[in-house]
């Protein structure tokens, strides 16, 4: 077996500990027994879908931040009266109880799977209900995290937000996926935990159990036992990382990078404040709007867009505005299906098919800020067009909203900043998205997550335009996309310019120790040589090299 094992990297950070892989799930067949009486095993699997689906719903209450809004999906999708109307047609057609359930999960995994985008990931949500009802009709215990007093990595094929939600950052001191990618459920979660991950990495998977390896979630880099010189490297680093600086973002220098947080829910918000965030540089609204048969309305959201306000007391916050389509199904816009919802209409794109739901979302924020005195300035996602931008700045305004700003998540908006940057007061650049489209690479794609990758020369050229077209109308530019919180990116991206960086609240310490450790110099020098590269991995060792740090 060779010494190291390459994936992508998924939340930053260091970690070693022996591998301990993830309980396998349980299997059925077509040649299991089926029951005799058809009608009391309709029955008894519907009880195990409404387990299943209380079980989730009860971690969800448990849970904060994006794992509650996660766990909340998973419990309805395990309550999709479809899913069940397919188990039951299989059970009436003969076939075993367990072994209806999963080829009734295969059926609609296979469905989502083919839809791409954020419906892909939900096939891996999916498959993991399906596996808990199986275990629930055999009397199993279902696949599980192992039972462990000692810190380990968990490794496993994939992992369901039933498990990522319930991870011990004490116990689970690292990730390692054979499938995934960086923008997966599992890269969320593993980011709000501070958990090191590394994900789509097909070598992991003739990892023995009990090996010891290092888990570079930064890089990527997956070492396997390592001798005693390099555990006590990695060990003295976790140490140095747990006594990050505390206070503003600055390079060595001196040079002021606000560090944000992205938050979705009071308790994110908390938790950033503890954590020392400067400000949010993303508030996802959705919370708000998932899981409900009609859309909340403006006192609702007014009541809880000022809790979120005072929980960050005099900080900045940017507000996103609905985010969803049908990806993220919401009955009362009655969207149509589409053969791919990434491309569809989602985002600002909605207002087309329901302009007063946005209407009604700005009056909210603005009558939150004027309730609050909070700092708030407002962006709309996926615009593409200067048209779409002053579309939405004016109706921002006439909700009496003071900074209207937009999300560069689509090439050609990238390409004509200077000309949306007359329309509004600032960029926030969405890396996830960006990537996606940039590279025609599904986000969800553990096959084409390499081109995900922060370090893609591509992606710093596009965001050094971006910061060029903005400078034109003097507008700010922030990145609030996964990238921001892989701490040597972080570097390169202020070297090309870009005036704030917005991450989970658990990667700001190694952020703002990372830029602390280096001058604005130094982070153009690392932009330019990544701007210089032919490839990736040339442009993760030319920027460590310009930084100081190569190895």
């Amino acid at each position: 077996m060779t010494h190291e094992v390459r994936g992508v990297a998924a939340a930053p950070g260091i970690a070693v500990g022996p591998v301990k892989w993830l309980a396998s799930a349980p299997v059925t067949s077509a040649s299991d027994a089926p029951g005799s009486d058809v009608d009391a095993e309709i029955s008894r699997a519907e009880a195990a879908f409404e387990a299943v689906a209380a079980r989730y719903s009860a971690q969800a209450l448990d849970a904060k931040g994006p794992a509650a809004d996660i766990l909340f999906m998973t419990s309805a999708l395990a309550a999709d009266p479809a899913l069940l109307d397919q188990v039951r047609a299989g059970i009436r057609a003969g076939g075993p109880t367990a072994h209806s359930v999963t080829e009734a999960v295969r059926h609609f995994a296979d469905q989502l799977t083919a839809l791409g985008g954020m419906m892909a990931e939900r096939a891996s949500d999916l498959r993991d209900v399906g596996q808990r009802v199986v275990a629930e009709l055999l009397g199993e215990d279902p696949p599980g995290i192992p039972d462990s007093t000692e810190p380990f990595v968990l490794a496993a094929q994939d992992l369901a937000p039933a498990d990522t939600a319930t991870l011990d950052p004490a116990i689970v001191v690292g990730l390692l996926t054979v499938a995934g990618g960086p923008t997966s459920h599992t890269a969320i979660l593993a980011k709000a935990l501070g958990i090191p991950a590394v994900v789509a990495a097909p070598g992991a998977a003739d990892i023995a159990e009990n090996t010891v390896v290092v888990v570079d979630g930064t890089t990527g880099v997956v070492e396997l036992e390592p001798d005693s010189a390099r555990r006590e490297e990695v060990a003295a680093v976790r140490a140095r990382q747990a006594d990050a600086p505390t206070g503003p973002g600055r390079t060595a220098d001196g040079h002021a990078v606000p560090l944000l947080a992205n938050v979705g829910s009071v308790a994110d918000a908390e938790l950033a404040v503890e954590l020392g965030a400067e400000g949010v540089g993303l508030f996802r609204t959705e919370f708000l709007f998932l899981g409900r048969q009609s859309a909340p309305t403006v006192a609702e959201q007014t009541e809880q867009y000022a809790d979120i306000f005072r929980a960050l007391g005099d900080r900045p916050i940017t507000v996103r505005t609905l985010d969803a389509g049908s990806d993220k199904p919401l009955p009362f816009l009655n969207l149509p299906d589409e053969e791919n919802p990434a491309l569809g209409v989602r985002g600002l794109r909605l207002s087309s098919v329901d302009e007063g739901t946005l209407l009604d979302q700005l009056t909210a924020i603005e009558a939150a800020r004027a309730a609050t005195g909070a700092t708030v300035n407002v962006m709309a996602p996926m615009v593409g067009t200067v048209e779409e931008a002053n579309y939405f700045a004016a109706r921002a305004r006439e909700a009496g909203v003071r900074s209207p700003g937009v999300m560069i998540e689509i090439p050609a908006a990238a390409i004509r900043s200077e000309h949306l940057g007359a329309e509004v007061d600032f960029f926030s650049i969405g890396t996830n998205d960006l990537s996606q489209y940039l590279f025609g690479a599904d986000r969800m794609s553990s096959t084409l997550a390499a081109l995900h990758n922060p370090w893609q020369p591509a992606l710093a050229a596009t965001i050094a335009m971006v910061v060029a077209g903005a400078g034109k109308n003097d507008v700010k530019v922030g990145v609030c996309g996964e990238s921001a919180s892989n701490p040597e990116f972080a570097c390169v991206l202020v070297g090309l310019g870009v005036d704030t960086l917005s991450m989970a609240p658990r990667s700001l310490a190694g952020v703002r120790a990372q830029l602390a450790a280096v001058t604005l110099e130094q982070c153009r020098a690392a932009a330019a040589a990544v701007l210089a590269a032919r490839t990736a991995d040339e442009a993760v060792q030319a920027a460590r090299s310009a930084l100081g740090q190569a190895k």
